[in-house]
Formats: C-alpha cells, sequence, structure tokens
C-alpha cells in the first residue's frame, strides 16, 4: 500500500515546489525592483557626459470666449540648448505663426531675429528687469519671453525637489507665495504647487521617473502697450526624467486662463479663456 501512495505523494511534492517557487522569486524580485527604482528618486547632478542638451519647445494658445468658441490662435516653436555644466543656454530657430479660426492651419511663422543664439544664465535672473534689453517693444514678444519662463518651470520641477519627493506622495512647494513680477508683462501670484512622484516609465529608450505637477487659481494681471487684464490660471504638466542620467527626455504643460481683458480702441471689456499646450521634445 505505502509504494503505491508513494509516487502519488511525490508527484504532488514536486508540483507544489514548481507553484510555490515561482511565486516565492516573482515576490522576491518584485521587492527588488521596488527596492531599485520606486524607493527614492536620484540625487546629484544632471550627467550630461560633456554634451548639450538639445530640445524642442513647441507651444499652442487659443484664445477663446467663455462658451469655448475660439477667436484667434498662436503658435511658438523654438530650439532650446544648455551647455554642458547647465552654465548657459540659448535659443535659436524661434518661429511664431498666428491662426484666426479653430479650422485654419498654421504657418510655417515669422523668424523672431532677436531671439537667435540668445544666451542667458538658466536662473532666477530671468525674472530681472534687465534680462530681456535686447528684445523689442512689441506686444508679441510676450511668446518668446514664455519660452524661456517655461523652459526654466520644466527644469525646476524635474531637478529641484527629487529629493524632497516620495512614489505617489503629493509635496507642496513650501515659501511659493508672492507675487513675481515679469518684466515688461505684469505680475503673476501663485497660490500653491503641488508635484508628485507617479511612477517609472520608458521614454527615447530610458527608463524614466514620471513627476506630475499642478498650480491651481494663480491671479495673473498683464500691463502690456495696447492690453491690460487681470485673471486667474491653473497649469498642470508631466515631465520624464531619465533614472540614469536625470536629462529631461520628455515633458508636457497644460494651462488654462480667464481674465478681463481692457484692449486699446475697444471701448468694452472682454471676458477671454486661453488655452495653452506645451511639449518639449529631446533632439538628438
Amino acid at each position: 500500500m505505502m509504494k503505491k501512495l508513494l509516487f502519488p505523494v511525490t508527484t504532488i511534492f514536486f508540483m507544489l515546489l514548481t507553484v510555490v517557487y515561482p511565486v516565492n522569486s516573482f515576490g522576491q524580485e518584485q521587492k527588488k525592483l521596488i527596492s531599485k527604482y520606486l524607493t527614492q528618486l536620484p540625487g546629484g547632478n544632471v550627467k550630461d557626459d560633456g554634451k548639450p542638451q538639445m530640445y524642442r519647445m513647441t507651444a499652442v494658445y487659443k484664445n477663446m470666449d467663455i462658451y469655448g468658441n475660439m477667436s484667434t490662435g498662436t503658435k511658438v516653436t523654438g530650439d532650446y540648448t544648455r551647455e554642458p555644466g547647465g552654465r548657459q543656454a540659448f535659443w535659436t530657430n524661434v518661429l511664431i505663426a498666428n491662426s484666426n479660426n479653430a479650422s485654419e492651419t498654421f504657418l510655417e511663422g515669422t523668424n523672431q531675429d532677436y531671439m537667435e543664439n540668445f544666451v542667458y544664465d538658466p536662473s532666477s535672473d530671468m525674472v530681472r528687469s534687465d534680462a530681456f534689453t535686447n528684445f523689442p517693444a512689441a506686444t508679441q514678444t510676450i511668446f518668446a519671453k514664455n519660452l524661456v519662463w517655461d523652459m526654466s518651470v520644466v527644469e525646476k520641477f524635474a531637478w529641484d525637489y527629487t529629493d524632497s519627493l516620495k512614489l505617489n506622495r503629493n509635496y507642496t512647494i513650501p515659501g511659493i507665495k508672492g507675487s513675481l513680477v515679469m518684466p515688461d508683462v505684469g505680475t503673476y501670484f501663485h497660490k500653491s504647487i503641488q508635484i508628485c512622484w507617479t511612477g517609472i516609465s520608458v521614454v527615447n529608450g530610458k527608463l524614466c521617473a514620471v513627476i506630475e505637477y499642478r498650480a491651481l487659481n494663480n491671479k495673473i494681471e498683464l500691463r502690456l502697450d495696447q492690453i491690460k487684464s487681470k485673471g486667474t490660471e491653473q497649469y498642470w504638466g508631466t515631465t520624464w526624467m531619465a533614472l540614469d542620467t536625470k536629462l529631461i527626455e520628455y515633458a508636457e504643460m497644460y494651462s488654462g486662463t480667464i481674465q478681463e481683458m481692457e484692449i486699446q480702441g475697444f471701448k468694452d471689456k472682454m471676458l477671454v479663456k486661453t488655452v495653452r499646450v506645451i511639449s518639449v521634445e529631446r533632439i538628438k
């Protein structure tokens, strides 16, 4: 009787081994994966290997009434290069194109000569009154200035808070409240900014940290030559940062503003909604 039972019992034992061992192995590998990639973000400086970081930024603005009917649009593109070590940055091939309705496609655009090889220190100094001294006194230069400021936001949220971010936990940037004066443009008032590291993904063949941020109900006041406005803005975005180098592999940002606007030559004030979509693609 024992001999007859030996084979079935032994068979069941080895069958259990083949089930239990892979489960345990998977659990161990999962713990290793979490420990290696999902416990904390990499510290230290960006590893650029002595090569410049090059990106193409595209920003599309659509002006609408409060019902979502588009009136005008603007598309801005530019190539951004940050020198090795991050000491200086510059822009080339900056184009601005306009559209008068939702169905009209943007043309190639007009080259902004004043932005060609515009070199600067990518720091908070770019909100000083003398940051854009060589720019012409034209309302449309606000789009070129926004390229500089928006790229600064993308880099800041990718690099400056990695030591404070924990997976799936919102981090509110301390001391962010206050007015920010934008030279020859107006004033911006942040209410709060939250950042969250939401996981890892793959972009451009690189394992990347996914970093999301949002800033809601910010006050904005513009004072341009022919336009004055007051309103609020919401903006949010996502950045994919390579885990091995901390280089930004891709980023996107969205914003929406509602403003009460006074335009020179128009008797009545207007309520204007502006939606902006930004993408930052790495150039290799």
